[in-house]
């Protein structure tokens, strides 16, 4: 993979030796789990986890996964929820597109153009999606038109690996300029919105800026913007407003995080012979196929990773320090189980001159003497 996701050619199908690696991780009977840019947001924030890294890039269903290890995931969206959301993604759409381009600014153009993006298979659609750019970019140039893509499918190469992302939509400017619209059905109240669900907005059509980069850089004229247009309902109505959220800084992390990502098949090639997370196998071969990958668990994968709840247990079984949070691992130094930390508060191991050793010893003398002082009351 190159050092930076923003240069290069588009991404290539894998090879024919890495497919055959990646389906027999899957099992023989298991089609490969599409990697969407909600997961890839959520797996460049945690770099670390070689077991996501090697899951997602092989197409395995985590959630079956998670059922089949006895630790099923408790998330994900309702079908209500889901229905809204696509009710609410028609009706910005409509009339091509009119009250879309109002939230961008434009009082209704003369004309838009909304192409077919309809095409054979993922690379097919992928390859249709990059013609379509090319193409209204050249008219944007030329006659100054506006073109809506809607539900565009771009291409990023991943560990390795090719994933294909659809945003809600892609808008080009006159002068060439490309827009993602992310469209979601939480709502702007008194225009802001829940600063939750914007960030992990923002994660995610970062993903799309940086997947259109890899066709901009391909096309004459084009430009990339890196703020998003974020189309959410108005208030407590189903009526659309817009927000415009700079993705500069999520751009950034993700690229970096995205090119440090281990290769897939380095992963595959440090696992035991034999090894398949193929859902058919007894509970205790998945187990064991699911332990050979390392993992890096923290409370903030309960939110993004489907085997969240299985990684817990076994930080907590181990009693590893991450399991209480990123950052308090940080602030932890050289301690890295909880038995090495209870150690140190109670002065039993532990190096003194430690500042985290004497934080926690200072911290637990505290405690003892308001315990005390309870104690006497």
């Amino acid at each position: 993979m190159s050092e930076s996701l923003d240069s290069g050619p588009p991404p290539q199908a894998p090879t024919t030796a890495l497919r055959q690696r990646l389906a027999e991780l899957r099992g023989p009977a298991a089609q490969p789990h599409p990697l969407d840019a909600r997961a890839l947001a959520a797996l460049a924030a945690n770099p670390g986890c070689r077991r996501r890294a090697l899951l997602d890039g092989a197409g395995v269903d985590k959630a079956a996964l998670a059922s089949a290890l006895g630790s099923p995931a408790a998330f994900g969206q309702s079908q209500f929820a889901f229905m809204r959301g696509n009710a609410f993604e028609a009706r910005v759409k409509a009339d091509g597109g009119t009250e879309l381009m109002r939230l961008l600014g434009v009082d209704v153009p003369a004309e838009v153009r909304v192409p077919d993006l309809s095409a054979a298979g993922p690379e097919g659609r992928a390859a249709r999606t990059a013609l379509a750019l090319r193409e209204a970019t050249a008219a944007a140039a030329r006659d100054g038109a506006w073109t809506l893509l809607d539900h565009p499918l771009l291409a990023l190469e991943v560990a390795g690996s090719p994933a294909y992302l659809e945003p809600d939509a892609v808008v080009v400017h006159p002068g060439g300029r490309w827009t993602v619209v992310e469209i979601k059905s939480f709502p702007m109240i008194d225009a802001s919105a829940d600063a939750a669900k914007v960030g992990a907005a923002a994660r995610q059509a970062a993903v799309y800026v940086l997947a259109l980069e890899r066709v901009a850089a391909l096309t004459e004229g084009a430009e990339v913007a890196q703020s998003v247009l974020l189309v959410c309902p108005k208030d407590f109505s189903n009526l659309p407003t817009g927000s415009v959220v700079d993705v500069r800084k999520q751009l950034s992390v993700t690229r970096r995080q995205l090119a440090r990502l281990t290769r897939i098949e380095d992963i595959a090639a440090a696992l035991p012979k034999g090894t398949t997370f193929d859902l058919e196998r007894p509970e205790e071969e998945l187990t064991a196929a699911v332990e050979s990958v390392s993992a890096a668990y923290a409370p903030e994968c309960l939110a993004a990773c489907e085997l969240a709840f299985h990684c817990r247990d076994r930080a907590r079984e181990s009693g590893a320090v991450e399991a209480l949070g990123r950052g308090m691992r940080g602030e932890l130094g050289g301690l890295t189980t909880i038995g090495d930390v209870l150690a140190a508060a109670r002065g039993t191991a532990g190096d003194p001159d430690d500042p985290a050793v004497a934080a926690l010893r200072r911290a637990a003398a505290l405690r003892a003497e308001a315990l005390e002082a309870a104690a006497c009351r």
